[in-house]
């Protein structure tokens, strides 16, 4: 695993007791939260592997929701994130998973509102970096640790195109960028991690582009 520096290998700040457990867990809780863009009302969330053993006692449980509340590493109120949950209307059922994963620390958040419902699988890597490896159903690599776009598209010549002209006009450089399609000529998914956060006029105008169908963004 590359470090960045010194920080990362101590880790992040954060309430604890772990920072894969606990940490990580938020940040896919979190991550989940701004991909649906709106707070969740109901969540399923299956645990797997050293997640689906360990889970209540390393915090991961309340982790996982305080990051659908939409909070921090390192609030304070992180520790009464099931309680809060049930304040805010915000149902929640864990599910140890028996499935094996590539990852022991693996965790699929299923969560809606009535209208409209987000499925994710998310993975904590160690000191609280994460990878979200798969949104309804397309596979894709994203590390929660840079600003993001999530762009569904209709896969069509000129998508692509059209959204990398609207960046280079406001001059947002791309770290990494890929596209995942389920059929040739359905519905696609391109993922674009940007070196600054992307403002909302922007976002406007992406979603006005040739072929888009919805656009949802992560902020680091």
């Amino acid at each position: 695993m590359k470090y960045n520096s010194v920080f990362d290998i101590i880790g992040p700040v954060m309430v604890g007791p772990s920072s894969s457990h606990t940490a990580g867990a938020a940040r896919i809780g979190k991550a989940a939260r701004n991909l649906f863009g709106k707070q969740p009302t109901w969540a399923k969330i299956h645990l797997y592997e050293s997640f689906a053993k360990t889970y209540r006692g390393h915090g991961t449980d309340f982790a996982l929701v305080g990051g659908l509340l939409g909070m921090e590493t390192d609030d304070p109120q992180m520790s009464k994130a099931l309680e809060l949950a049930k304040k805010n209307g915000l149902e929640i059922e864990f599910i140890e998973d028996s499935a094996s994963a590539n990852h022991p620390n693996t965790v699929r958040m299923i969560i809606g509102d009535g209208k409209e419902q987000q499925e994710l699988m998310g993975i904590s890597i160690g000191g609280g970096k994460v990878e979200i490896t798969e949104l309804n159903g397309f596979e894709l690599r994203l590390s929660g640790n840079h600003p993001a776009i999530l762009i569904m598209h209709n896969d069509r010549f000129g998508a692509i195109a059209s959204v990398t002209k609207i960046l280079a006009k406001y001059e947002l450089n791309i770290g990494h960028m890929e596209v995942n399609r389920k059929d040739v000529g359905k519905e696609a998914l391109m993922v674009i991690e940007v070196d600054q956060n992307v403002e909302d006029h922007i976002l406007q105008e992406l979603e006005a582009a040739d072929h888009i169908i919805s656009i949802a963004k992560i902020v680091s």
